[in-house]
């Protein structure tokens, strides 16, 4: 929770992300089309990224159909997109002040998916506000999607987020829940509902491509070590993608530092087979009289 108001600078930080974030959000989703590779958008908004700000909060998140979250293509995926639902989900940060927003491009003829999500992210947004619970945030957000007749995703939901932490507390779920935090003046929250024709939980998927630092420990392997130090270096805490990193035998270095705990790894979260999931989301802060849209 916040300790509250934030300081001019540090507001400042996540404005300046966000602004990045909404630009680089906008211009990645147009690229989003049949036959294009998710590999040429994920690297074009990782690119944009790194140009306008201080670097990628974690990886791009593109996630298709049934996948819900950790998405993200690998070094030489050549998957191109067809009829889908695509979710677009970017991170940007400014000093480690980090803005997370994502949307939701039908390509599939289901725009009313769609409309659900960015209909209970505006109901939600409605509601923030200091001194409101969380589980109040989250009956919108299931209020609205329901009225659609679809399911929000039940285990996943939105999140804080501080200086190098792109996932804290406090916890915002995708529905009502009568416990709950209540929501304070500075507090930094990425509010993000996901909509399902499914039934609303989501599972690990075998893909595994996005990883993050959980424990730093001395290593023997020269390439382990490479990639422990480019980590540490560049991606502080923060999630990183196995094809950002430059060691040429990465791919195994990464499966030994996770086998001793070094690394934690995200593995694609999804519905079942056949299902479809949008997500809409915004960074805010909240303030006295509501909340700031740090991404619109």
């Amino acid at each position: 929770m916040s300790d509250g108001p934030l300081d001019d600078e540090t507001l400042e930080k996540y404005r300046e992300a966000g602004s990045v974030l909404r630009e680089v959000l906008d211009e990645a989703a147009e690229k989003v089309e049949p036959g294009v590779t998710q590999l040429e958008v994920a690297d074009f908004a990782e690119s944009r990224i790194r140009e306008l700000a201080d670097g990628c909060a974690f990886p791009a998140n593109i996630s298709v159909d049934e996948e819900a979250s950790h998405a993200s293509p690998g070094r030489d995926d050549d998957t191109e997109f067809g009829e889908e639902m695509v979710c677009l989900d970017c991170g940007v940060h400014v000093d480690g002040y980090i803005a997370d927003a994502a949307v939701t491009v039908d390509l599939s003829g289901n725009p009313e998916l769609v409309e659900a999500a960015e209909e209970a992210l505006d109901a939600a947004l409605d509601a923030v506000g200091p001194g409101v619970q969380s589980g109040t945030v989250g009956a919108e957000i299931e209020d609205v999607i329901r009225g659609y007749g679809y399911t929000p995703v039940l285990n996943l939901s939105g999140h804080g987020v501080s200086q190098w932490d792109a996932h804290t507390g406090p916890t915002i779920p995708n529905r009502g829940t009568e416990r709950g935090v209540e929501l304070e003046v500075g507090d930094v929250v990425a509010i993000e509902p996901f909509a399902t024709t499914g039934r609303g939980k989501v599972t690990e998927g075998s893909k595994e491509e996005i990883y993050s630092l959980e424990r730093d420990r001395s290593v023997r392997d020269r390439s382990a070590r490479n990639v422990l130090e480019q980590v540490k270096e560049e991606y502080k805490t923060l999630p990183f993608a196995a094809r950002w990193l430059d060691d040429p035998r990465a791919e195994m270095a990464v499966k030994r530092l996770k086998q001793q705990g070094i690394l934690h790894g995200y593995p694609v979260l999804k519905e079942d087979d056949g299902e479809l999931v949008s997500q809409a989301e915004h960074t805010v802060v909240v303030t006295e009289d509501g909340c700031e849209i740090l991404t619109a």
